[in-house]
């Protein structure tokens, strides 16, 4: 096994190159690194992750943990269109229809979250507030018709003698128990509908909770609508459109005037506690969090409304809890998918706490004889949080008496004076074309025209493409080459082999590869990308293709790679996607990285290899041709100092053009946040050939390469015959 190639001198072969170059061999066929039917040992080739495999949470070391919580709360926010937050538009929000009781009273609410689109819900208060008072957000979660949810009779005397409620009212709606209690705990609650449920029908709940089949209509270049691959490219969800809402019904209960600001907290179960533990992750403004029955290393949220492209590649609910720490949380164990949460997830979470000083400040009430819930006796420890959290002082036990429950049409928020608004496609085309046309200004708003403002647009744009593609450059120790085979030919030594990437057991990754060595080697290297992979470097009868032949007669060393997918993976040119019959991008990008962003990992991995030895090449460049320009793009943008010089052809590709999520170009996010031309961008003041690329695309690009005091990247329409001059021009 040899460590390492440093461009073949390291391999002794300068030794025997008498014999090596002694004879004129005939032109080397496009070389395989494996033997026929053979693949990579390659990780990825494995299955594909999906919402129902083991999500472990392994808490770093106490000084690794901020650098970590930042990592992860900033890929919630990108995966949730919330990178950087949209402008809050005016709530215009709405209180009528109170209903008094002898302790509290129940008022019906809605407000805009976006303009236009509302947010509905109940308001439960205390009578005679004095002072300012706590508050608590309440996702319903996915029960039936949400936050008009009636169980109804049936089993509710079983459940009061076994102890899980206290009342039939508390059986038959434990979403409107929660809050009533609260309310007489001196706090106000807010119980908002989910999407689709309820008063909310804006955008109907088949469409946000049962969408199974793509759309044609609604899978166009523009005026889309939800699930299509355009949305999925804006990162557009019904996950994202429900966490706004729950960020913008904090903003509602923070403008009540008898609210206390600094004393706002989330519960719910089921879906609202996805709801809850992404919330309080994200929002600072939550100071104690309860999400029942949701938080597990297991099955992480099944509808999709809780999940989403990008969510948790990487990561996973435990972690998602974990964000909140040190401050005080509880959750809730049952007989599901959360019932082996005692031993796997939350000791992990518990020593977060206690790394940071606050191991009480969490805890999990485990009643795994229960199915899923969110009955008395979780709701019990709930109250007891929030007694603390909010120094309420009150005395524990704290134990719930019966109430009036609402019926439906006591809850309604809409009336003759208060008309609900109407229901189409056409709005959602019209509140995801609203979306877009905002983050396009924002995005648009950061286009570098200095240092600073370029260290902005690094952050923020370059921040989420950091996120889309996770590809990192490795570090050449855990890089080794092993050579397949080695042959001469004329002027050149062409040697094969299999490039290794140590990630562990479980995420090795190997690569085929070419390098071709000219007798009289100037010291630079290129790496060339092509659709066919390594096989791209030659021509159908086997010889050197006319640019490649040229930098290995002018001395430059060319590297050929397969990467993830092309040539000896065995060609894929589509995505792979989960098995699961409903067709939602979220159930596969939310768990795995696309094959795009996997290349661009494999680039940076050559690169790496390519550039570490310390006899390595003077100058290391790139080139990306075909849809391989895009991916040469990324991963200049990804890590400029890596690569000397770049040529790039993008012949104007765009990920938002793409009308299938299993395109092998396609990847979540790529239209946000400037589309192909952020990335090349992003390079700036690497040297770069752009071939193939808009006015309007450069036009970013030369603000960047500007802000940054460097020579424009150079650009020189769509011929491609300008690339190996620029790559062999004195530097």
């Amino acid at each position: 096994m040899i460590r390492l190639f440093c461009f073949i001198l390291s391999l002794s072969l300068l030794s025997i190159t008498g014999e090596l170059w002694a004879d004129s061999p005939k032109p080397l066929a496009a070389p395989q690194a494996l033997a026929d039917d053979a693949q990579p040992a390659d990780y990825r080739l494995s299955s594909l992750k999906d919402l129902h495999g083991y999500f472990p949470f392994n808490p770093p070391a106490k000084d690794q943990w901020p650098a970590r919580a930042e990592q992860v709360k900033r890929q919630l926010s990108v995966a949730l269109g919330l990178w950087p937050l949209p402008e809050k538009s005016p709530l215009n929000a709405v209180v009528h229809g109170k209903l008094d009781f002898e302790d509290y009273s129940v008022e019906k609410v809605y407000f805009e979250s976006f303009p236009g689109f509302y947010v509905t819900g109940s308001l439960y208060r205390p009578k005679n507030i004095s002072g300012r008072i706590p508050a608590v957000l309440c996702p319903h979660g996915h029960w039936e018709d949400g936050r008009f949810y009636d169980r109804g009779a049936d089993g509710i005397l079983h459940d009061v003698n076994n102890g899980s409620e206290r009342f039939e009212n508390g059986g038959r709606s434990p979403v409107q128990a929660r809050c009533v209690q609260l309310a007489r705990m001196g706090c106000v609650a807010l119980l908002y509908d989910m999407i689709g449920y309820a008063d909310s029908q804006q955008i109907s709940f088949d469409v946000a909770h049962k969408f199974a089949d793509q759309r044609a209509e609604m899978n166009t270049v523009e005026n889309w609508g939800l699930f299509s691959p355009q949305a999925e490219a804006n990162l557009q969800s019904i996950m994202g459109l429900q966490t706004w809402n729950s960020i913008r019904a904090l903003d509602f209960l923070e403008s009540l005037s008898y609210v206390d600001p600094q004393r706002l907290a989330v519960t719910g179960s089921s879906g609202g506690g996805t709801q809850t533990m992404i919330l309080a992750a994200l929002d600072p403004r939550i100071i104690s969090s309860y999400p029942a029955v949701m938080v597990s290393t297991a099955m992480q949220g099944g509808c999709t409304c809780e999940n989403c492209s990008l969510l948790r590649v990487d990561t996973g609910n435990v972690e998602f809890a974990a964000l909140f720490a040190p401050k005080p949380q509880a959750m809730t164990a049952a007989n599901d998918w959360t019932k082996e949460m005692e031993t796997k997830g939350f000791p992990e979470l518990q020593k977060l706490y206690a790394d940071l000083g606050a191991k009480k400040n969490v805890s999990l009430h485990a009643a795994t004889h229960f199915n899923h819930n969110y009955n008395n006796v979780a709701r019990a420890p709930m109250y007891d949080l929030m007694n603390r959290a909010f120094g309420l002082g009150l005395k524990t036990p704290i134990v719930e008496h019966d109430y009036d429950r609402l019926q439906r049409d006591q809850q309604t928020v809409w009336d003759e004076q208060h008309p609900q608004p109407p229901t189409s496609v056409d709005f959602e085309r019209k509140l995801l074309h609203q979306m877009k046309t905002e983050s396009d200004r924002a995005i648009a708003a950061l286009t570098p025209q200095d240092e600073e403002s370029f260290a902005k647009f690094d952050q923020v744009v370059g921040g989420a493409w950091d996120t889309i593609l996770g590809a990192k450059s490795p570090t050449f120790d855990a890089l080794q080459f092993n050579v397949s085979d080695k042959q001469s030919s004329d002027g050149y030594l062409q040697i094969t082999g299999l490039l290794q990437k140590n990630g562990g057991s479980d995420h090795q990754t190997e690569l085929p590869i070419v390098f071709l060595y000219p007798e009289k080697w100037n010291g630079q290297a290129v790496i060339w990308l092509s659709p066919e992979g390594k096989g791209g470097l030659y021509a159908k009868d086997g010889t050197l293709r006319p640019m490649v032949r040229q930098l290995v007669t002018q001395g430059a060393s060319v590297i050929g790679v397969d990467l993830f997918g092309q040539g000896e993976f065995g060609g894929e040119e589509t995505n792979r996607i989960v098995e699961n019959p409903r067709q939602f991008a979220g159930y596969t990008y939310g768990y795995n990285r696309p094959l795009f962003a996997q290349r661009v990992a494999d680039v940076l991995t050559v690169g790496a290899f390519v550039r570490g030895h310390d006899r390595a090449a003077k100058f290391v460049d790139l080139v990306g041709v075909g849809h391989c320009g895009a991916i040469g793009a990324a991963a200049r943008g990804t890590d400029p100092a890596m690569f000397d010089r770049a040529a790039i052809a993008t012949g104007g590709f765009r990920f938002g053009q793409l009308l299938d999520f299993r395109d092998p170009s396609f990847v979540p996010g790529g239209a946000k946040y400037g589309d192909l031309p952020a990335l090349l961008a992003l390079a700036a003041p690497q040297s770069t050939l752009v071939l193939g690329e808009s006015s309007e695309g450069l036009a970013l690009v030369q603000s960047a390469y500007a802000a940054r005091k460097a020579a424009e990247a150079q650009k020189n329409g769509n011929d491609r015959s300008s690339i190996v001059p620029y790559l062999l021009a004195p530097r």
